[in-house]
């Protein structure tokens, strides 16, 4: 079938000035993070998961809590602490004395966008208590499944210092992340902004809904649609068979590679790439879209070796070297 690529532009265009209101409705609170933001919406319009490192202070929980008001979404926050417990997230069963029945109290997972705030203070049993509400947008508790709400995010934080008392999250649940996003420390400049904006008893923090729970799934459809080459779709397949097989594009770096990129790492670039598109305000995935993406959505999905770790190589020197290695289309 014929793709329209001028059509799905026109599309685009159109709602390219959703994507701005979006935009300046969260700047109205957060200062500068434009890659922070740009990651949320990504996840928001691909309909995944988001996991956020940094050290305190740098605005993540902010972040979150500001684009759920903006959404006119159902939120909530999720303290992970050592002494929390599975039925602490999805819910439990209560025995009613009086009838003999047990009666299903559902927990805080059932909301539009959850966030999982310093998500490995938590234990491994608490930690995967979210595995099936990632993955399957359900809970089981007791013997019955309850359908999760439309749209649903988890928003996870985490903090990469101070890791006493952390416990590091399983394999499976961080791929299920699309992206993992690393927050860094703002401008000299943003941060006199910041001093001016929130130094005060009551800092800004309101903003005004723009979109409604229907809108995002109407973006969601045209991020599906927007084009993409088959060139382009090799180009992600060969970045992701590089993580794997580094030496087949010349890369001497297979001691340092314990585990390569799942096949959802290959799935979830393209649609990244299809999202960085939307934002970016066009019908069509280029490579630049690709490497704009490709960091984030595989630096937590390479594991190194202990040989890595002692020449001090980490994931994202690995997938550096890739992207400069891999022929673009």
């Amino acid at each position: 079938m014929a793709v329209d690529v001028k059509q799905i532009g026109e599309r685009v265009a159109a709602e390219s000035a959703v994507i701005g209101r979006i935009r300046a409705e969260i700047h109205k609170v957060i200062v500068g993070q434009a890659a922070l933001i740009d990651g949320l919406l990504m996840a928001l319009l691909c309909n995944n998961h988001v996991l956020i490192e940094g050290v305190p202070g740098l605005a993540k929980t902010l972040s979150v809590t500001t684009l759920s008001k903006m959404l006119q979404a159902t939120f909530k926050r999720i303290q992970f602490t050592p002494d929390l417990l599975p039925a602490d997230i999805i819910g439990t069963l209560i025995y009613n004395p009086k009838t003999g029945d047990f009666l299903t109290k559902k927990g805080p997972i059932f909301a539009n966008i959850i966030l999982a705030d310093e998500i490995n203070r938590a234990p491994a049993k608490v930690q995967s208590a979210l595995l099936e509400a990632m993955q399957e947008r359900q809970v089981t508790i007791g013997d019955e499944s309850y359908p999760l709400d439309d749209p649903f995010m988890v928003m996870a934080t985490q903090n990469p210092i101070e890791q006493a008392g952390t416990y590091p999250l399983p394999e499976a649940q961080v791929d299920r992340f699309m992206l993992k996003l690393k927050v860094s420390y703002p401008s000299r400049d943003e941060e006199h902004e910041i001093l001016k904006k929130m130094a005060r008893s009551n800092p800004v923090t309101d903003v005004d809904p723009v979109i409604e729970p229907g809108d995002v799934r109407r973006l969601r459809k045209l991020t599906d649609e927007i084009y993409m080459d088959e060139k382009i779709e090799e180009y992600i397949v060969d970045l992701v068979e590089a993580t794997r097989n580094p030496d087949k594009v010349k890369l001497d770096i297979g001691p340092l590679i314990r585990y390569g990129a799942s096949p959802r790492a290959t799935i979830y670039l393209a649609m990244a790439s299809r999202a960085k598109s939307l934002i970016e305000g066009r019908g069509y995935v280029t490579p630049q879209d690709v490497k704009a993406v490709a960091m984030d959505v595989l630096r937590h999905r390479v594991i190194v070796t202990y040989e890595a770790e002692a020449e001090e190589k980490t994931s994202e020197d690995i997938i550096e070297k890739i992207l400069q290695t891999v022929s673009v289309p």
